[in-house]
């Protein structure tokens, strides 16, 4: 195997369509880093520039070297943005318009400047080819190396996303936040303060912290809206304080989970259709006469465009997915979007996706009105929802193809995404629909007996009118895809 082949075979092990992500088999190193690093300085044009760099709690150190030898050796101008979110590095570069990278233990966030997204239509298969060349013989010196420095940027993170969501003349809120010890644990206290060191903000809040100490020595705690046994903490320390809210914040800080006062999860689907009635109406404001479109993933609850279509806007499917999502909000001119799993898009904020944004939105809605976010949680969950349900399977078109042939005559077929199969009900019937479609983000999971291969995840999605309806029908699914 000569040495390009072999540079070539270890970059396509970590280079996917819209991001670089290692695993297990094919771990980010060093090596790998560094030849990404000179590809994106020179794909972006970053020579004689600066390249913003954040990273996550600290276990990715060594990465974070890496990629600023590379970057510096190809003329750019590193600057440390230290432990940051996914949102803050987002920020950065439309703020500063400059492009950047996030770097955790296993993945690669890469943005051109003004936050542009750099996929493989976008660029990041130029980088993996640049990469090659010099895995394979070696970094191109320039005339003039690159530099370093330091920058805090949380202050001004901070003040943006306060001039985006007055929080002045809310009622007083006793809220618990789970930063999960991960990057929002450094920017929650900026935003919303803390029980210690309280920011000079008007608002009457009491925050509790949870998991708020981001040593990389300690074990992280991770969020995730579709994993119960990671809420606990939340759920138990808002029954235990009494509080309003609770907000938990995952990894990176870009997806945000709500919990009411009585400690139940309120439904990402019920938090995304909050927010964009609130986004159509300052929209309203703004641009009184304008036509509105709101974007949300295939997957959420039908309540979502209900709502949308309900204040007069546009209610516009996409495909699930961070960067698609981004993309389209860039390309239609939305003024809101939000996906199934807690993820909220904003295009004041560089068409991105911010937990804390989102949260402080939640905090404006609860404050500004009397009632309980428990009322406004069940106004909001008319349906009957499943969440999304992984399943390993050896075989998608098998599984699709037995789909079909069931719900042929009782349902219509689309494919956005995957498989959508809505039921052809009447009037007086509960409506239903479902959604099967491959995992995009989620590794693939190894079967029990461990010589066989590594078997893709199916994402389920079931919604009804009625609890019932939505068991009958997530059930038949689920008996068509063979238990591997």
């Amino acid at each position: 195997m000569t040495a390009q082949t072999d540079a070539a075979a270890r970059l396509d092990a970590v280079v996917g369509p819209d991001e670089v992500r290692g695993t297990t088999a094919a771990p980010l190193t060093e090596e790998l880093m560094l030849a990404l690093a000179a590809a994106f300085v020179d794909e972006v044009g970053a020579q004689s520039r600066e390249v913003l760099v954040g990273h996550d709690r600290g276990e990715s150190g060594e990465l974070v070297a890496a990629f600023s030898r590379g970057a510096e050796a190809r003329g750019a101008t590193v600057v440390d943005l230290g432990v940051a979110s996914i949102d803050e590095i987002r920020f950065g570069s439309g703020y500063l318009n400059a492009p950047a990278v996030r770097i955790t233990a296993s993945s690669l966030t890469l943005l051109r400047a003004g936050a542009q997204e750099i996929g493989v239509d976008h660029g990041l298969d130029a980088i993996r080819d640049r990469a090659v060349g010099y895995l394979a013989d070696g970094l191109a010196p320039v005339a003039m190396p690159g530099g370093h420095r330091e920058l805090d940027l949380l202050p001004d993170y901070a003040a943006s996303l306060h001039a985006l969501v007055a929080l002045t003349g809310i009622r007083p809120l006793i809220v618990v936040v789970d930063a999960g010890h991960g990057a929002t644990a450094v920017t929650v206290p900026v935003v919303l303060g803390d029980a210690v060191s309280a920011v000079p903000h008007s608002a009457p809040l009491t925050i509790i912290p949870l998991f708020v100490d981001h040593h990389p020595d300690l074990p992280p705690h991770t969020i995730d809206p579709a994993d119960p046994a990671t809420q606990t903490d939340l759920r138990n320390a808002v029954v235990q304080h009494q509080a309003d809210l609770g907000l938990g914040f995952d990894a990176d800080g870009g997806r945000c989970l709500v919990v009411d006062e009585t400690g139940s999860v309120v439904p990402p689907s019920a938090i995304g259709a909050i927010l964009a009635r609130r986004a159509i109406a300052q929209a309203r404001i703004e641009n009184p006469g304008q036509d509105l479109v709101v974007l949300h993933d295939l997957t959420v609850s039908r309540f979502v465009s209900d709502t949308i279509e309900a204040a007069g806007a546009a209610a516009v499917p996409t495909q699930v997915g961070g960067s698609l999502m981004r993309a389209e909000l860039r390309a239609t001119g939305a003024v809101f979007g939000c996906g199934h799993t807690g993820d909220y898009y904003f295009p004041q904020f560089w068409c991105a996706d911010s937990g804390l944004l989102a949260a402080l939105h939640v905090l404006a809605e609860i404050g500004f009105q009397p009632r309980p976010l428990s009322e406004l949680a069940t106004d909001a969950t008319p349906y009957a929802h499943s969440g999304e349900i992984s399943v390993a399977v050896d075989d998608l078109p098998g599984v699709y193809a037995r789909i079909v042939d069931a719900f042929t005559g009782s349902a219509d077929f689309e494919e956005i995404d995957g498989l959508t199969v809505v039921g052809l009900t009447s009037d007086d019937e509960p409506f239903w629909w479902f959604n099967v479609r491959p995992s995009r983000t989620e590794p693939e999971r190894a079967p029990q007996q461990q010589q066989k291969q590594l078997q893709p995840l199916l994402r389920l999605t079931v919604e009804a009118g009625t609890p019932e309806v939505m068991v009958r029908v997530r059930d038949e699914v689920l008996g068509l895809i063979p238990d591997e």
